[in-house]
């Protein structure tokens, strides 16, 4: 994997776990600190360190909603979340 790579989807997928916890919280979903600390970013869906993923940025970019994606709220479903 390129310099630095692994650690930038670890950082983004983090952020998208934050986003995701407050969302939770705020929808009055309780969310313990003592599950939170058992979440590793490393191990994620989102991480391909195998292969190369296509992309179309454009399609991509026409998802984001104040800079960020929008979350997937039929996921936290399946989850039980």
């Amino acid at each position: 994997m390129p310099d630095g790579l692994d650690q930038r989807l670890v950082t983004w997928t983090t952020e998208y776990y934050t986003l995701a916890v407050k969302q939770l919280r705020a929808d009055g979903r309780s969310v313990p600190g003592e599950m939170l600390a058992h979440i590793s970013p490393g191990h994620s869906d989102n991480i391909n360190f195998f292969g190369v993923i296509n992309v179309d940025i454009e399609a991509e970019l026409a998802k984001l909603t104040g800079g960020w994606r929008p979350l997937l709220p039929t996921q936290l479903r399946e989850l039980g979340l």
